[in-house]
């Protein structure tokens, strides 16, 4: 069985939001607006997202 992954894309700007959440962007890896990364479906990288849901929307990899 494969490991599950996640593709996170920022949808937002991170202007006027508090610096723990351009931090926690930042940390994801994505850089600006309808930028991309894709990570291994984890805790931590759970938890990183529910900080800023409101910024990202999440889709599960296949393959």
């Amino acid at each position: 069985m494969a490991d599950k992954k996640l593709k996170i894309t920022q949808t937002s700007s991170i202007i006027d939001n508090p610096k723990r959440q351009k931090q926690t962007i930042e940390a994801l890896g994505l850089k600006r607006i309808r930028h991309s990364v894709v990570h291994k479906d984890t805790p931590q990288i759970r938890g990183m997202i529910n900080k800023v849901k409101h910024l990202v929307t999440v889709e599960e990899v296949t393959s």
